[in-house]
């Protein structure tokens, strides 16, 4: 193990460690933990040392680890951050679990409904905390958009139509991207963006009840841009969603990766009382790239726009990218959830749930059926 010095942890932190040091978790991950006050972090582990032993000399942290099983043994770990690939979540969740740590998983939380149904009770019995990386649903315009609804804005809701796209995940990839193309690690744009923008709808407006799925397959065949290598792959990079909300509303929903102009979010909501429209150009999220609420209430009228009002606890000032915000008000919520003994931030619990949606996804579209949602 090797350690580096850091400045004294303060009393009252989280103390986390983390395991996989990639692009998000260096981008997002270490930028925010480091601007929040109510956390510290103590050790990190990676597949390549060297990676793990940069991060933390970037930030001060204090251990740096060769394995999971050491990391999650350290004393001074409160909680356990799983930032590798969906393929390894699974023995790395379990292995914060049976240390009695509490525990964060990236989403997908795994690659199949049936181990976050096992990850999720193991959680449960040990008494740990667990939150998965949902963090759209936490984000400002997400919040100010439920609140809306609720308020009646909109009235009673008639229809709701998203479409997501961006340019990544085209037919030729980066090697960083390779592992999203077999399907059987679940890692697709699909499994990825929808899995997010999903969560962060039916947060704002209420679960389906029912649907019908397509997912299609685009791009048979990726090639790794640094290699030349080519990928088989049948994951889809399209998916379409027709279904029904609560009451008499309409779902519609439109997710496609590597589309090449033009791309981002749209999402519309229609109610027998006003209209709303959300809009953002990038389904990322850089600085800049933020959410634009516009709305009307009445008939007939203009949409303006609404601006999105500033949670009352606000994170620490910062130049963070927009994305990378929406995962900080996570952490601001697991912390307070910590320090209240409320429930805010995404458990496990959501991630078995839309993991299970998935499942009707494919069953719906390989049997052209409508599923019903539980």
């Amino acid at each position: 193990m090797t350690e580096f010095t850091n400045p004294a942890a303060e009393p009252g932190r989280i103390r986390v460690g983390l395991v996989g040091v990639g692009n998000w978790a260096q981008h997002g991950h270490l930028r925010v933990l480091d601007l929040l006050p109510g956390y510290e972090i103590v050790a990190v582990q990676a597949r390549r040392r060297e990676v793990a032993e940069d991060a933390a000399r970037r930030f001060g942290i204090p251990h740096v680890v060769d394995s999971v099983a050491e990391l999650v043994a350290l004393s001074d770990v409160d909680m356990v951050l799983v930032l590798n690939t969906a393929p390894q979540h699974a023995d790395t969740v379990r292995a914060a679990i049976a240390a009695g740590k509490h525990v964060y998983c990236e989403w997908p939380l795994t690659i199949s409904s049936a181990v976050a149904e096992d990850l999720a009770r193991l959680a449960r019995d040990a008494g740990v905390r667990h939150v998965v990386g949902l963090q759209r649903r936490l984000a400002p315009h997400t919040l100010y958009i439920r609140d809306l609804i609720r308020d009646g804005y909109v009235g009673n809701l008639r229809s709701v139509r998203m479409h997501v796209s961006m340019n990544y995940f085209q037919a030729l990839r980066s090697q960083a991207l390779a592992w999203t193309a077999p399907p059987e690690n679940f890692s697709s744009v699909v499994a990825i963006y929808a899995g997010h923008f999903l969560d962060m709808l039916f947060h704002a407006v209420g679960r389906p009840t029912s649907l019908s799925a397509l997912l299609v397959n685009q791009f048979p065949t990726v090639t790794i841009r640094e290699t030349g290598e080519t990928i088989a792959t049948t994951a889809p990079d399209q998916l379409v969603l027709a279904g029904t909300l609560s009451g008499t509303a309409v779902l519609s929903v439109h997710i496609e990766g590597g589309k090449r102009n033009g791309s981002g979010v749209q999402i519309d909501i229609t109610g027998d009382q006003g209209d709303l429209r959300i809009t953002n150009r990038s389904a990322f999220g850089s600085v800049g790239d933020d959410y634009v609420v516009e709305g009307a209430h009445g008939d007939n009228l203009p949409l303006a726009v609404l601006p999105v009002p500033e949670p009352g606890e606000g994170l620490p000032p910062s130049d963070l990218p927009s994305a990378v915000l929406e995962l900080a008000h996570l952490y601001a919520a697991f912390a307070r959830d910590i320090a209240t003994g409320t429930q805010t931030a995404p458990t496990f619990d959501d991630a078995v749930w839309l993991h299970d949606l998935f499942d009707r996804f494919d069953a719906s579209s390989r049997q052209g059926v409508r599923e019903t949602v539980a």
